[in-house]
């Protein structure tokens, strides 16, 4: 039986072209080069149908409105296909993998992200590589899950991030295994069936809640913080030195953390490093940050930390239970 994908395209570079302002995105001229690659037309090569945004955008435009926009689209056609591929900027595409593993709530079919960093239409693009793999991983549907491939890996879509913005092999996952690598045939590197949720399929839109992101450098300044950190911001990612530290001398960073947290705000610590993890209290220097009841990120990436925030917040959960679900594994995001 020939499986049947929803291919989607929000823009990005794949399909974009030259104009005198940069790249832009270019429908007409998408369609036109996706037809012509001749591994789509193959005699075992699932079928397809294509699904294209109004309007596309660079993935530097992508905000909460365009996730729950690619979460309705999958989940309107969810009994229609049998695995979904969402072409995607490379700028933000781990923060889209990240948010679409959380909203996608008991999914069992795959939804595999990809896209570029050369135009379809240039010579050399990585393009049309990147979107016959992951169609066909979409149609064996071994990983029933959120992915990312690119560059010959598929990785765990709440556990990617890029790492180049120049490089064909431009995700990495820092502290989590690629689930499956194409080379002379696609090798799947971990038991899907673990990844397998329970429960029926929901979409779980989001909603524009105010989250930040702060990171700690040498001589930060926290007071300039201050008037950001108010009872409307609801969560903070605080990306931390090694594995939660923070300047202990900076008074400031305490009262301003404290504040936050009194007011209903779930601070959330993760490392700067890419691999590796928080453990707050292990040091001195982080001792601060669990008296005050910050929530340790564990091993999460900054992309999966932030938009499992946005998840939780969403679902209508007290502040203290978004604290305790966001040191929960729920989505493969964090290593137990």
């Amino acid at each position: 039986m020939v499986k049947k994908i929803c291919l989607i395209y929000t823009g990005g570079t794949v399909g974009m072209v030259k104009s005198e302002r940069g790249y832009v995105p270019d429908h007409e001229r998408f369609r036109e080069e996706l037809a012509a690659i001749p591994d789509l037309h193959a005699a075992d090569a699932p079928d397809y149908d294509v699904v294209v945004f109004k309007p596309l955008l660079d993935s530097s435009d992508i905000a909460v409105h365009e996730w729950n926009k690619m979460g309705r689209t999958i989940a309107e056609r969810y009994d229609d296909y049998d695995g979904f591929v969402v072409l995607h900027g490379t700028d933000t595409m781990a923060y889209s993998a990240s948010a679409l593993s959380f909203m996608l709530e008991g999914l069992n079919k795959p939804v595999i992200f990809t896209g570029s960093q050369i135009p379809l239409y240039e010579m050399r693009s990585d393009g049309r590589d990147n979107i016959v793999t992951a169609m066909m991983i979409a149609a064996e549907g071994r990983v029933r899950e959120v992915g990312l491939y690119f560059g010959g890996k598929l990785l765990r879509g709440c556990r990617a991030t890029k790492s180049s913005s120049d490089a064909l092999e431009a995700f990495e996952s820092p502290n989590a295994p690629p689930l499956a690598e194409a080379g002379i045939r696609i090798r799947y590197l971990q038991d899907p069936e673990g990844a397998v949720p329970k429960g029926q399929f929901r979409c779980q839109e989001l909603s524009d809640i105010p989250i930040g992101v702060i990171k700690v450098f040498p001589g930060i300044q926290f007071e300039v913080f201050e008037q950001v950190m108010t009872d409307k911001l609801k969560g903070v990612v605080l990306e931390t030195f090694g594995t939660g530290n923070v300047p202990s001398s900076q008074e400031a960073l305490l009262h301003i953390i404290a504040k936050a947290h009194k007011s209903g705000s779930v601070i959330v610590a993760r490392s700067q490093c890419a691999q590796g993890q928080v453990l707050l209290g292990t040091y001195a220097a982080s001792r601060a940050l669990v008296d005050i009841g910050a929530a340790a990120g564990g091993d999460m990436t900054t992309e999966a930390a932030l938009t499992k925030l946005y998840y939780l917040f969403s679902k209508g959960l007290s502040a203290a239970e978004v604290k305790r679900q966001i040191e929960m594994n729920l989505r493969g995001e964090l290593s137990e």
